[in-house]
């Protein structure tokens, strides 16, 4: 166990005691100390949040859960004959906001989780947080589960885990590797009775199309039960058309739902009694109040309670206040908006809520002082209280900062904007883009941790108490997301923003290398790439500029040596350094910050050439190229009978499709970019979904080896050309 100290779960606190309950399982299954010890670090970078810690979070965001709100679903006819009949896959559960579907899933995952047999394993979806909000981060949630439950199934995530090379969770495009991980688990003959659930399948906002194909493919023999709001017509067009799925709508059985509703409002009149000292009158007068105006929506109760056990109101103003609260949620809304501007801390409400509906991942609270300048003179308990004041909007969990439901952002941006954004969405995106440029240069240093030396390993770096990259980390991930936002509207920057010795390139020539290893320590350096990428292509009409020679010869210089700072962060001042072209700009501008200790310096040439970057991976000769239609993709035909799928932006494999049984002479995508068909040698051609990686069909019919193939402009045929002479148009949808 004397290794055991080299697991570094820091940063990870709501994961260590679970983490370090799954080390002596896998020790105990078998495996030898030196694979437990790799299985751990698998574990670790597969790990994106813990559903268990997100259910806890939402229970207690919402005050608890309560078994008379959702105890109806479990005599449900619907439900029942989903849960006992072998046959049925999928229940989609809907309705409109704020009528308790979460608490409901959670409900239901509570009752499931007593039948002893079962593998449950379930996700929620945040469309405010990147990481939840994203098909990758579902699977990888969904997987992590499962491995907490049956260890032994991380023996299906280390096979693509330990491809050198391979990055299967961090790469943009890790979908195709991980749909093939939790394919082939689901396979497992030894995983039973599995029952997979996944809440607010509409805030899955990128790949939302490609996890319902994945969950639509899925063994029949899984189980899966999804939630939404009413209008997904992706989800409703695909439960109609498929076999042994249901669909309860919370808005058919209303009658119910209002009884759900009801026994709620009395458990919450209870709790108000019992803290305000209620009479039987205020009591009863409170409770019909609630009912009268619920409409059967959890969420308009829950606010309104809140709102009258704040100290500040005195019982002898119960009354008045309660009439003051307006039925729907809206409405609801619109009374808390008026509130806030009508308060004392109007402005920092304003401000603070500003921040909350654009950024692009709930911050804590040291990050918002970070980006509001007017908050930096209070303490924390006074930050608190200021939140407090944001009229329900907002609430507080572990020092992170949520909104109480999406509804409620929905709300600040499509009826509120013009009071929290008077000068527009794009303008606030500024403002985040120049404080985070100010504190990331106030904060960002060489050798952040103290580490001292260039060789220390990723793995073996524990997060220091206090972090010096605490109050940064949301600036370090994502200024170059609210600078291209901000452009969207080019009224609303200044102009020196991205010019020469502009913002932009004075926080680049200074504090480059000290970003790139701080994305290093926060395990995010393909974030930086894609940061770089899209910096250029903001750049673009400025050629001759000092500030465009630099982002690109940045962007070679993380292509170049990215993954070796990803492993060592201090290798940035080192090896990337030493090793980079001698009139690299990077290596010019960081001269001083390489490393004395090296005497004898490699030769390097002077400039670096026209090849951004080499991608390696084949076995054989390659035949053919061809990037996607929107360029973020490049495919490539090889004689090791493979196709290979690289990120353009990373120059990651996404993905290797395997199957041909000969040469493949060439390939192309669909104008959609959703397709993949390969020209082989064997005489056939085949077409490959580009979102799983899966094979679809085999088109036969040439009586020699196909040479090419082509998409018609509106990829509804294709034409494939042959060595037996001859050109054969098919239907691209039937393969006829």
């Amino acid at each position: 166990m004397a290794n055991q100290k080299e697991i570094n779960v820091s940063g990870n606190a709501e994961i260590v005691a679970s983490t370090l309950t799954v080390f002596h399982l896998i020790i105990d299954f078998g495996g030898a100390p030196d694979q437990g010890i790799k299985n751990m670090r698998c574990l670790k970078h597969l790990y994106v949040t813990d559903p268990r810690a997100d259910k806890q979070r939402i229970q207690e965001t919402k005050g608890g859960l309560l078994k008379g709100s959702y105890c109806w679903i479990l005599k449900n006819d619907l439900f029942q004959r989903f849960r006992d009949d072998p046959q049925s896959r999928l229940l989609w559960i809907k309705g409109d906001p704020g009528k308790g579907k979460t608490m409901l899933l959670c409900g239901i995952i509570d009752e499931l989780e007593k039948e002893s047999a079962k593998r449950l394993s379930y996700f929620f979806c945040q469309a405010t947080e990147a990481q939840l909000s994203s098909a990758t981060g579902v699977l990888r949630g969904l997987i992590y589960h499962l491995i907490l439950q049956q260890p032994s199934l991380i023996s299906y995530v280390r096979a693509k885990y330990d491809i050198p090379e391979e990055k299967p969770f961090e790469s943009i495009n890790a979908w195709v590797s991980l749909t093939d991980i939790f394919m082939d688990m689901l396979n497992d003959p030894a995983l039973e009775d599995v029952v997979l659930i996944v809440d607010a399948l509409d805030e899955c906002k990128t790949k939302n199309s490609e996890l319902l194909d994945f969950i639509f493919k899925s063994p029949s023999r899984i189980k899966w039960i999804v939630s939404s709001r009413n209008h997904c017509p992706d989800i409703g067009h695909r439960v109609r058309n498929a076999t042994q799925t249901a669909k309860l709508c919370l808005e058919d059985i209303e009658s119910t739902i209002s009884e759900a509703v009801d026994g709620y409002i009395r458990h919450k009149v209870d709790q108000l009694t019992r803290e305000k000292n209620y009479d039987d009158k205020l009591r009863h007068a409170v409770q019909h109040y609630l009912m009268s105006h619920a409409n059967g929506t959890f969420l308009w109760v829950a606010l309104v309670c809140k709102e009258l056990a704040d100290p500040r109101v005195p019982r002898r103003h119960m009354l008045t206040k309660l009439a003051s609260f307006p039925a729907g949620l809206n409405q609801l809304y619109e009374r808390m908006m008026e509130h806030i501007i009508n308060s004392d801390d109007a402005d920092l409400c304003k401000q603070i809520l500003a921040i909350a509906s654009v950024v692009y991942s709930p911050v804590t609270l040291k990050e918002l002082i970070s980006l509001v300048e007017s908050l930096e003179e209070f303490d924390q308990d006074e930050l608190k209280e200021i939140i407090g004041s944001c009229g329900s909007f907002l609430t507080l969990q572990k020092g992170v900062i949520y909104f109480v439901h999406q509804s409620a952002k929905e709300y600040l941006l499509d009826k509120a904007s013009n009071q929290i954004v008077p000068s527009g969405t794009a303008h606030q995106h500024h403002t985040i883009f120049s404080r985070s440029l100010l504190v990331m240069s106030r904060s960002l240093r060489r050798d952040m941790y103290d580490l001292h030396h260039p060789g220390t390993s990723i793995d073996d770096i524990r997060q220091p108490e206090p972090n010096p990259l605490a109050s940064v980390r949301y600036s370090c991930l994502y200024w170059v997301d609210h600078l291209s936002a901000a452009i969207s509207d080019r009224t609303s920057i200044p102009i020196d923003d991205l010019q020469d010795d502009g913002t932009a390139h004075q926080f680049l020539s200074k504090k480059y290398l000290y970003w790139l290893e701080a994305l290093s320590l926060l395990g995010s350096i393909p974030k930086g790439v894609v940061a770089m990428t899209k910096l250029e292509t903001l750049l673009k009409g400025s050629e001759g500029t000092l500030l465009l020679d630099f982002v690109r010869d940045a962007r070679r210089f993380i292509l170049a040596h990215g993954r070796v700072i990803g492993n060592a962060p201090l290798q940035a001042y080192a090896s990337a350094l030493t090793f980079s072209p001698r009139r690299s700009v990077t290596r010019r501008l960081f001269k001083g910050e390489e490393p004395s200790w090296i005497v004898a310096k490699p030769t390097i040439a002077e400039d670096s050439d026209a090849c951004l970057e080499t991608l390696e991976g084949h076995d054989g000769g390659v035949n053919w190229v061809v990037f996607s239609p929107d360029g973020q993709r490049l495919a490539s035909a090889s004689r090791d009978k493979t196709l290979k799928v690289w990120n353009a932006t990373t120059g990651h494999c996404t993905a290797t499709l395997e199957g041909h049984h000969g040469w493949v002479h060439s390939v192309v995508f669909s104008p959609d970019g959703q397709r993949l068909v390969s020209a082989l040698r064997d005489r056939t051609v085949k077409m490959w979904d580009v979102g799983t990686g899966h094979y679809q069909v085999t088109l036969e019919a040439h009586g020699g080896g196909v040479r090419s193939v082509v998409f018609s402009p509106d990829g509804q045929r294709l034409a494939s050309a042959s060595h037996d002479g001859t050109v054969k148009i098919w239907n691209a949808t039937t393969g006829q």
